[in-house]
């Protein structure tokens, strides 16, 4: 019996240590739980996804309409929604202080204007006074030049004496000299008369200038939509005071819009101005190019606008949220699979790969490379037709193998 009984304990000792050192079962897995792709080889483009983003309006294509002057709403004729035509009226306003300012703008230049005339009258008549003055003087000095010539001649003759002579000379060589002083005279006073007009007509500009100011804030207050579009935002209601420079209204062109994409700025370091991008409204795919990347980043994004080409599918509008991808780079003969829902790209990921037979699936690590939206370069670990696990399995951490069910 001791015998027996020692056997029996050498065996469940032995039973108890080869059991122990046994490795766990795989651990079952649904087949219809998880998400499987087979690597694969050939081009590659990398992308990046704003998952939220909007349609506005182009900045070439856009309206604020400022209130130019204070002024009081009185009348809104159209609501936002609404087609409007560049000479739609949207609104009047009032400002009776403004009409009073346009009347004596009105009676300054018509004044201004009465005083060059004035001027312009008064030196007319002094230059015209000035010439025949000079007149008189250019007559006298012919004259005595005549004289001269004739007493030069007698006295040549012997029939004046020499005194006669040097008489009439000297009054031609006077009137010789005053005729030159008039002719000089005029020419200074005639660029006296076109300064003192130009500064006149200075006066008159500002009146008038100022005329034209009053009367463009008074046709202001009939607010014009001033392009083709729709009102999509009218902030006021009729009683309401408005200050100078604030918003009236916003006119759009429904038909000239961008997109607005929110990148993680952790994707968005390879985006380049000119890059392809699609831009998805839930109701077709327009084709565009990266426009602007701002160059701040807030809340953890760049903000990505995006110059569509392609034309925009109904339902349209701005404001409306929308997705779009953006094209980084094209890759031609590289391994690459489906991109894991864990793990990043340059780094070294821990996936399952499927058994040949398909019923079960080894841990394995594999080393990838460039990252896109949907698929990731395999730069180790896998071959071309490996199939892998790209969901979610890090529930199965502390085992290296899964047996699919």
């Amino acid at each position: 019996m001791l015998l027996w009984a020692g056997v029996a304990v050498v065996v469940l000792v032995v039973a108890v240590v080869t059991v122990s050192r046994l490795k766990p079962a795989a651990p079952p897995v649904d087949r219809s739980t998880i998400w499987p792709d087979t690597v694969k080889r050939g081009p590659m483009v990398r992308q990046v996804r704003g998952s939220t983003g909007s349609l506005v309006p182009r900045e070439d294509r856009l309206r604020l309409i400022p209130a130019e002057t204070e002024a009081t709403v009185t009348r809104i004729l159209v609501l936002p929604g609404a087609q409007v035509q560049p000479s739609t009226i949207i609104m009047d306003l009032a400002n009776p202080q403004l009409d009073q300012e346009a009347l004596n703008a009105s009676l300054a230049l018509k004044a201004a204007e009465s005083d060059y005339h004035n001027t312009q009258v008064k030196l007319q008549s002094d230059l015209m006074t000035q010439k025949s003055g000079a007149a008189t003087v250019t007559a006298d000095y012919s004259q005595a030049k005549l004289q001269a010539q004739t007493d030069k001649a007698l006295f040549e003759l012997g029939v004046i004496s020499g005194l006669t002579y040097n008489v009439s000379k000297n009054k031609a060589d006077e009137l010789t000299t005053r005729n030159k002083l008039e002719d000089d005279r005029l020419a200074m006073n005639e660029k006296v008369i076109a300064s003192q007009l130009a500064v006149q007509q200075t006066l008159v500009d500002q009146a008038r200038a100022l005329y034209q100011l009053k009367q463009q804030q008074i046709a202001a207050l009939h607010v014009t939509a001033g392009i083709s579009g729709v009102l999509v935002d009218l902030p006021h209601q009729v009683g309401e005071h408005v200050a100078p420079g604030i918003t009236l209204a916003k006119v759009v062109q429904p038909d000239q819009l961008k997109a607005s994409l929110k990148i993680a700025e952790t994707q968005a370091r390879d985006i380049q101005i000119g890059q392809p991008a699609a831009i998805d409204t839930h109701n077709g795919v327009i084709p565009g190019r990266v426009q602007r990347i701002d160059p701040a980043v807030q809340n953890g994004t760049v903000t990505v606008d995006v110059e569509l080409t392609g034309s925009l599918p109904p339902g349209a509008r701005p404001d409306l949220s929308v997705d779009g991808t953006i094209d980084l780079e094209r890759m031609t003969d590289v391994l690459y699979v489906g991109r894991p829902a864990l793990g990043n790209e340059n780094s070294t990921l821990s996936l399952f790969r499927v058994d040949p037979d398909g019923k079960g699936a080894t841990r394995v690590s594999v080393k990838v490379g460039r990252a896109s939206v949907n698929s990731i370069q395999v730069l180790d670990g896998l071959k071309e037709g490996d199939t892998v696990i790209l969901s979610d399995m890090s529930r199965y951490d502390n085992v290296d193998r899964i047996r699919l069910e």
